[in-house]
């Protein structure tokens, strides 16, 4: 399993240095910053492809694991595109997103981020509750994020209190460390079935190396539990 993961690493980091180069190459125009490493995208497909293996590896049809058709009704708002899907029978089994934060910026996009991921939670599993995708028993929900493993992402940052104190688990905390706390909180409040955090620089990166803050939220507890969930459905199937 590490061995797999550490090539999905290697995979985004090529990924995002090719997208880097080629950017632009017909315009003689780039963005600017680290945009030019994003807009090009698939820099996260090592990941989808491992994931898609893991459940193809279980006993899942390949036909039932979506990477591409991906789009799914919403409650507050019409649809949305996850970026791995499973329905199996027409039953939704489970809905994965896969993100990256890259510097130099972590404040505002870190908030973009936690945002994002607590509206796409609260959308699918309101539509779920309402019955969108009847006969389906309540579908797992992953949540994956590779940070940027920098003296940025590392290191406390302060916080602003002009009214009222944050909590004090997150004062003087760095982003690597909101981000687990994060992780956690979503799988207490049980808005997320599993949450993976990984950190990574580029140097390493490049050969695949890695660290995981929490075992709690590593990539093999994450695998592990949406694998289990897929097994139980695929062994329920069987003649």
């Amino acid at each position: 399993m590490q061995d797999r993961l550490a090539k999905a690493i290697q995979y985004f980091w090529k990924a995002r240095s090719h997208q880097r180069k080629k950017q632009g190459g017909s315009t003689g125009k780039k963005d600017a910053g680290n945009r030019s490493a994003v807009t090009g995208g698939k820099h996260l497909d090592g990941f989808i492809k491992l994931l898609t293996e893991l459940l193809s590896e279980v006993g899942l049809p390949d036909s039932t694991i979506h990477t591409r058709t991906t789009t799914l009704p919403g409650y507050f708002r019409p649809t949305k595109n996850w970026d791995l899907l499973v329905v199996v029978d027409d039953r939704l089994l489970a809905s994965i997103e896969f993100k990256a934060h890259i510097g130099p910026s972590f404040g505002n996009n870190f908030n973009n981020r936690v945002e994002e991921a607590l509206g796409n939670s609260t959308d699918l599993l309101t539509a779920y509750r309402e019955g969108k995708f009847k006969p389906s028993q309540k579908p797992w929900l992953g949540w994956l994020m590779l940070l940027e493993d920098t003296p940025k992402s590392t290191s406390p940052v302060k916080v602003d209190e002009p009214h009222f104190e944050v909590f004090p688990e997150f004062k003087t905390t760095s982003y690597a460390k909101r981000y687990e706390l994060f992780c956690e909180r979503l799988m207490r409040e049980r808005l997320y079935d599993g949450t993976c955090l990984i950190l990574s620089d580029k140097k390493g990166g490049l050969k695949g190396k890695f660290t995981e803050p929490n075992q709690e939220f590593s990539f093999a507890t994450f695998a592990a539990s949406l694998t289990a969930h897929a097994m139980a459905y695929a062994n329920m199937r069987k003649p």
